[in-house]
């Protein structure tokens, strides 16, 4: 277990910040970018965990399911963000990410896509507030896979985390639609030149 003793320290004040292995590199580096990003994406799903709690009794007992994925998908996040903060070459023991954790990700979806049928065309963000929520964690999942894209530690059997992410933006785009699905909302489409807003 970790013990955090003291939220401030003050060794980031001039631009700095160090990697898991005592690292100093600037707070705009690739992989503190990366990282962050994760933590983003992670602070996101608690907003949608909080969010699904508040629906009506009989469909947050629906949810419960959900929720307990998305809380373990925010543990393997802590994971994903501790081994991009470790340079590939440390000696630290980390949790890995490996493929087992996509073929998890890969079974939730076949489990929620099984009872929604196929969309009429792109789907917009909207609907149940939790399910715009998960639109927004998808955006990020994407960019914190960009971000990765070219860094080195992202590939391999303890390090499948660029697969990961890619599984997971594709996890939380079903995960959206099965909540509107569940709370019985209408699922927004994009219509080709349907907006109503014309240029004068």
């Amino acid at each position: 277990m970790v013990k955090i003793n003291r939220v401030y320290t003050r060794t980031g004040d001039e631009g700095n910040t160090r990697l898991a292995d005592g690292t100093s590199v600037p707070k705009n580096d690739p992989r503190i970018e990366a990282y962050g990003t994760v933590d983003e994406l992670s602070s996101i799903l608690g907003l949608c965990r909080s969010l699904l709690l508040q629906s009506d009794k009989e469909t947050a007992e629906r949810f419960k399911t959900l929720d307990a994925v998305l809380r373990d998908i925010q543990q393997d996040l802590f994971d994903v963000g501790s081994l991009l903060a470790t340079p590939v070459d440390s000696e630290l023991q980390l949790p890995a990410i490996t493929p087992a954790h996509v073929e998890a990700l890969e079974s939730h979806i076949d489990a929620l896509n099984d009872s929604l049928v196929s969309p009429k065309s792109f789907v917009l963000p909207g609907g149940h507030a939790a399910a715009s929520s998960m639109h927004i964690a998808r955006t990020v999942c994407r960019r914190a896979e960009r971000l990765c894209l070219n860094l080195e530690g992202v590939e391999g059997d303890e390090r499948s985390i660029f697969i990961y992410l890619n599984r997971l933006s594709d996890y939380l785009f079903v995960a959206s639609r099965w909540i509107n699905h569940v709370g019985g909302f209408d699922e927004p489409y994009w219509i080709p030149g349907g907006g109503t807003v014309k240029k004068s």
